[in-house]
């Protein structure tokens, strides 16, 4: 009974409601990041994040704000369960940052738009060097405390599990010399899977864990980097893997 409950009020009350905020939230960054991005390229979307587990009255517990320093950038590194991980991130971590994602995201209405007018690093999977390009483009905007937000994963979990990391975040790591701050997301595939058409109450919780400092590889050669950042890659899976089965 509660289930149905809470279906009736999400599709007759919170779903409305946030989408008719989605679509403001989208106008405000649009228009005020023409004027300045830094802040309304994440003030705005920090709401937004907010306030969707609160109107859809989610849960949720989040551990580790100690472990940021203020004014450092950091490639942000969390595990991906859900579109909801989006809302989580923008609007719990407390750090300005630009999201790295795969360019046809930017073509979504309103959404896409404000991420592109917000600054966010938009990259060509389809090209050999959108790696090189992703570098460039995250250099010219992690300058004063921003920091970059990546799911390492590179989609959403198909099953709830952790999966094989990709290479994008941890070679800006270590081309920029910034520390990875990995961060465990571990509940939203259960409020929302991406097999699922509704949302599902369930509690979320997000641990902030201590930054990985990128490892010294001058006069290395290339393979020596190579190993060094899968190393590095191995290090986080492994401390956001072990978070995810305490939680289980």
């Amino acid at each position: 009974m509660i289930r149905v409950l809470y279906l009736i009020y999400q599709i007759c009350f919170a779903l409305p409601v946030m989408i008719v905020i989605t679509i403001l939230v989208a106008l405000a960054t649009m228009i005020g990041s023409i004027f300045d991005h830094r802040f309304w390229g994440y003030w705005p979307g920090m709401i937004w994040g907010r306030l969707f587990y609160l109107i859809f009255l989610i849960p949720l517990k989040v551990d580790g704000k100690e472990h940021i320093r203020k004014g450092q950038s950091y490639v942000i590194a969390p595990n991906h369960q859900s579109y909801w991980d989006a809302f989580l991130i923008y609007g719990y971590i407390g750090i300005k940052f630009k999201w790295m994602m795969k360019k046809e995201l930017g073509r979504i209405p309103f959404v896409g738009w404000a991420c592109y007018m917000a600054g966010c690093i938009f990259i060509d999977r389809s090209s050999r060097n959108s790696a090189k390009e992703s570098i460039r483009k995250a250099e010219s905007k992690l300058k004063d405390g921003m920091s970059v937000v990546i799911f390492p994963e590179g989609t959403r979990s198909y099953d709830g599990q952790i999966g094989k990391f990709k290479r994008g975040a941890f070679l800006i790591s270590e081309e920029l010399g910034l520390p990875i701050l990995p961060v465990t997301i571990d509940g939203n595939y259960d409020v929302m899977s991406r097999h699922a058409w509704n949302v599902t109450w369930h509690p979320v919780h997000m641990t902030i864990h201590e930054p990985v400092w990128p490892k010294s590889t001058k006069d290395m050669t290339e393979a020596e980097v190579k190993e060094i950042m899968n190393e590095t890659s191995q290090e986080v899976y492994d401390i956001i893997k072990e978070t995810l089965d305490k939680g289980n």
